[in-house]
């Protein structure tokens, strides 16, 4: 069973919501369901599906902001490349 969703036509979503979902999925989104030897089961699960792709377009994804690095996060990297710069200095060869 497939089931399909013209997104450019329907009705219950609004014009941003239309551009969203074409942006994130396409202008046609489409769901099969084969698992159950029932149609009607099929169905239900190809719909939930469909409902799952237009739930995940339209979310909504929260924007990253930017931190920087604590002064202790900073201060172990740097000691950490002080010991590695100190093991490397120690097996050069002596000239």
């Amino acid at each position: 069973m497939e089931a399909v969703l013209d997104i450019e036509a329907s009705e219950s979503l609004t014009d941003a919501q239309k551009r969203r979902v074409v942006a994130k999925a396409g202008p046609v989104l489409r769901a099969v369901a084969q698992d159950e030897r029932s149609q009607l089961r099929n169905r239900e699960l190809a719909v939930e599906r469909l409902l799952g792709q237009l739930e995940e377009a339209l979310r909504v994804r929260r924007r990253r902001r930017p931190t920087q690095p604590t002064a202790a996060s900073r201060e172990r990297r740097l000691d950490e490349k002080r010991r590695r710069a100190e093991t490397k200095r120690q097996r050069r060869e002596l000239d």
